[in-house]
């Protein structure tokens, strides 16, 4: 069903929805459009509401190849509203779910046109917060670049900072994807620009291995990595590329590259990965969910209970992965972040290794059961038989005697 959103706006059709809002296929005076209507307990916020007006000039002032440009907010009774560009395509959380993991080639290739996004953005002033795959945009109406990769967007520019309001968001709280959260921001430090840095080499180590250095299990546990351990190696890609992703994912903001140096670097590295194939890695074992020691998520008013990942501007697109957008965590006590493990992160599993708790392992559990229960009766049988026989063998016949009376 059809609704207007302004005067010059119309939503026609939903595209999917997230945590912060719905995204609408709409039509402005100007053709097409993705219209991302925020959730309505937000659009009643005052405070968000003059946030969002105040951020108006820095948004529609974004303009760059690789960012997916808003082009008008709206604010009209209780609707509140970013109109974009529709880009025609899918989002990286999708191509990741269908292929699993990418080449070096391609997933570099795409992390390189993000990093340039992010330069230009990071030269305006403005930081993203919540840089992952399901805001990073494919058009495949574009030309193919290294790799056989589409032309990488990266969409939902201002989101975090609206919603990331002192009213919703005290001293103890953060904003964010827990996956790929700067230590910084875990340890309740304001956001600069390095934390998309780190945030972006997260998504390319995620690109090559299929899994994120830190993630899995609760989010408590996963803050607590961040902080607390060192991203493991991934075998199989040339040593250059790998200290790149080791420095952009350093525990200290200062330390990491800025942008317009990643997006540089990583381009030099093309030219050695082409006709490399995708990592043959698996992903580690999960922590346990939660234990009393973790940092429990906080659940806003009006939340659903389900999670949701961010929404995709394409038509047709489906929901993305349950990882949360915009979730609020409380942020851990320093002995919580202390508690953590200080060595590596989880290491991968060699390929084709079942996972604990799967049912391959299950079954693999099973027929290791039974082979050690027959090989014991087997081995005890012998053994049995081996008594007998030497009692049997080794020991002379008895003679009988008879006695008779004198």
């Amino acid at each position: 069903m059809a609704r207007k959103i302004g005067s010059r706006y119309t939503a026609n059709q939903i595209l999917g929805r997230g945590s912060a809002g719905t995204v609408w296929l709409g039509e402005g005076p100007d053709g097409p459009v993705a219209i991302k209507l925020l959730r309505e307990d937000l659009a009643s916020d005052q405070e968000l509401v003059g946030r969002f007006v105040q951020e108006r000039t820095a948004l529609l002032g974004l303009e760059h190849p690789h960012i997916v440009t808003v082009r008008d907010l709206v604010v009209d009774g209780n609707d509140l509203a970013l109109v974009m560009d529709l880009v025609r395509g899918t989002d990286l959380r999708t191509r990741l779910e269908r292929e699993r993991r990418l080449s070096p080639e391609a997933a570099v290739a795409i992390v390189a046109d993000v990093a340039d996004g992010l330069a230009a953005a990071h030269a305006a002033g403005v930081v993203h917060r919540d840089v992952k795959p399901e805001n990073i945009l494919l058009d495949m109406r574009g030309p193919l670049g290294p790799g056989g990769a589409h032309p990488a967007l990266l969409t939902d520019f201002g989101v975090a900072k609206l919603i990331d309001t002192p009213k919703r968001t005290r001293a103890t709280k953060i904003i964010g994807t827990p996956d790929y959260l700067a230590p910084e921001i875990v340890e309740g430090l304001p956001p600069r620009a390095a934390v998309d840095i780190y945030a972006l080499a997260t998504v390319l180590y995620e690109l090559l291995a299929g899994f994120t250095p830190f993630g899995g299990g609760h989010p408590g546990a996963v803050l607590r990595r961040h902080v607390t351990e060192t991203v493991v190696p991934l075998p199989g890609i040339p040593e250059e590329l790998w200290q790149l992703i080791v420095q952009c994912l350093a525990k200290g903001p200062a330390s990491r590259l800025r942008a317009s140096e990643l997006a540089a670097r990583l381009r030099e590295q093309l030219p050695s990965l082409a006709g490399l194939p995708p990592l043959e890695v698996d992903e580690p074992d999960s922590e346990a969910e939660g234990t009393p020691e973790e940092p429990v998520p906080a659940t806003a008013p009006g939340d659903a209970v389900r999670r949701r990942g961010a929404v995709s501007l394409v038509p047709g697109a489906r929901p993305d992965s349950n990882r949360d957008t915009h979730t609020s965590m409380r942020v851990p006590a320093p002995d919580e972040l202390a508690g953590g493990a200080h060595g590596t992160a989880r290491a991968p599993r060699p390929s084709g290794a079942p996972r604990p708790g799967s049912a391959r392992h299950r079954a693999a559990a099973r027929r290791r059961k039974l082979t050690l229960t027959i090989a014991g009766t087997l081995l005890a049988a012998a053994v049995g038989y081996g008594v007998w026989a030497t009692s049997s063998d080794d020991q002379p016949p008895q003679e009988t005697q008879t006695t008779s009376s004198p």
